[in-house]
């Protein structure tokens, strides 16, 4: 019952499926790059600069993977 339930929303069980646990992926990777951001300022505000530049490369990445998910699926 269920199953059926998300295929009706999702259109198909693999395609959209599959691109919305994609993009719920990259939503949780971006979340914590960005805790563990504020976190590493928090200890070390003198490295503020190059965290935000890491993080902001590693939130990028994360999203790709949703990019990945929704155009490969």
């Amino acid at each position: 019952m269920m199953l059926q339930t998300i295929a009706a929303i999702t259109g198909d069980f693999g395609h959209g499926l599959t691109g919305a646990l994609g993009c719920l992926a990259a939503a949780f990777s971006v979340a914590m790059i960005g805790t563990k951001a504020v976190e590493s300022v928090g200890r070390n505000p003198g490295a503020a600069g190059k965290i935000l530049v890491q993080s902001i490369l590693g939130m990028a990445l994360a999203e790709a993977v949703a990019f990945y998910a929704l155009f490969l699926s």
